[in-house]
């Protein structure tokens, strides 16, 4: 259903390509306009459909406004992508991109972030399904190596357990499937959410506040997640049967997600007000059938794509390592790579807090800060004075007063609830 995760199946496929040279554009098999929309709203619509409700409560009613600035400012640089793109027909990745502007630095620069986001996206699904899962079954415990394991923990272990064999598949093509319901599952949620304030009789009777400024960080933070589907979208650019329609198909995405993001936002807000936590499912009355679906689709997505957002990290410690084509190894690699997120998910399990984080410093970066950097790079002509600079300079300001008084705020908060 997911935004990072959705969009990390392409992302692995494409590095994979790219590190066995094998890239090839084939313009007359290429991907269809509509294909290529569904493909981009799977990118923008993720796990930040939970959130978008605890980020609204978190700045107030006028950070509805901060939410459409965000999504402008990525659309537009997601075109500066698609330029960098045109500078070189040998370009199919992000990565490459980074090369080109700024040489292996660029390219080291670029697939850190990458890494690093897909790491957390990680961590956010296993906190996810300790949340969720807990709110399905509360006071659940077992015992693991004669220890008592209990609540949240316990689901967070019991879900790496699950997706742990998925983890030493080398071929992923059959989990790549799972993605195309990412859209569908995100409407799903939608109409759950729905269904529970008017025909459950939850109502939408909460009136919020107008303005938080000291929420502002938080809930902008959270937003930039929401729209940081960047990673993909030179591989959906080059996937393409006509690369010329895809600032139309920007169009399309920014604005479904847009309106998909900020009714979920609307209604959660509407009905649950302050009171609102991290993931909207996580207030829904548990008897009814509707909040039952909304927890349930919620919680197969991460289950089913949790190897595909690790397979890019572990391909990458694979080929480095002396013995690359050893089956063992890469099993101990890939377990090692789950245990290590879940340690890190039972160390820090602030769901909200740590998306925050990934928006704020991961996202901004890779989403607004690169793009702008790269295009600068590849075109003098940009580096000209005129409204094109101004408008880039704007959003490289804006750009880091978010990331760092997002990162600092997230990191505070997360400090504090440890």
């Amino acid at each position: 259903m997911w935004a990072h995760e959705c969009h990390k199946m392409d992302l692995s496929r494409a590095e994979k390509l790219e590190s066995q040279n094998e890239v090839q554009q084939q313009p007359s098999k290429g991907t269809s306009f509509l294909r290529t929309c569904f493909n981009g709203l799977n990118a923008l619509s993720g796990v930040g459909m939970l959130s978008i409700p605890y980020a609204l409560a978190q700045g107030g009613w006028l950070s509805l406004v901060l939410l459409f600035l965000v999504a402008v400012l990525c659309w537009y640089t997601g075109l500066l992508l698609r330029r960098c793109m045109d500078t070189h027909p040998l370009i199919k990745t992000y990565p490459d991109i980074g090369e080109h502007a700024f040489g292996f630095k660029g390219r080291a620069i670029v697939s850190v972030f990458m890494y690093v986001e897909l790491y957390l996206v990680a961590v956010e699904f296993l906190i996810l399904e300790g949340d969720n899962l807990d709110k399905l079954f509360p006071n659940t415990a077992f015992k693991l190596a004669g220890m008592k394991i209990g609540g949240k923990q316990a689901f967070v272990v019991l879900t790496s357990l699950i997706v742990l064999p998925t983890t030493w598949l080398k071929s992923l093509g059959l989990l790549a499937y799972v993605s195309a319901g990412g859209v569908l599952a995100s409407f799903i949620l939608v109409i759950c959410i729905f269904w529970v304030g008017a025909v459950d009789k939850v109502g939408f009777n909460e009136s919020g506040v107008t303005l938080n400024w000291s929420g502002m960080p938080i809930a902008i933070s959270m937003f930039a997640f929401c729209y940081c589907g960047h990673t993909v979208f030179p591989t959906l650019i080059s996937s393409m049967k006509d690369r010329s329609k895809f600032s139309k198909v920007l169009l399309v995405c920014f604005i479904t997600s847009t309106i998909s993001y900020g009714s979920m936002a609307v209604l959660g807000y509407l009905m649950f007000g302050e009171h609102l936590k991290s993931q909207v499912t996580l207030n829904l009355p548990i008897k009814k059938l509707s909040s039952k679906i909304a927890i349930y689709t919620t919680l197969i997505n991460p289950l089913t794509k949790y190897a595909i957002i690790t397979a890019p990290i572990a391909t990458a410690i694979e080929e480095k390592a002396v013995f690359r084509n050893s089956r063992s190894l890469s099993i101990f690699i890939r377990t090692a790579l789950v245990i290590s997120t879940v340690i890190v998910a039972l160390t820090i399990p602030f769901f909200g807090y740590v998306m925050a984080f990934i928006g704020s410093f991961l996202s901004v970066t890779a989403s607004v800060l690169l793009p702008c950097l790269c295009y600068l790079k590849l075109h003098k002509a940009a580096r000209k004075f005129g409204l094109e600079l101004v408008i880039i300079v704007s959003i490289l300001v804006a750009g880091l007063f978010i990331g760092v008084v997002g990162t600092f705020t997230s990191i505070k908060q997360i400090v504090n609830h440890l």
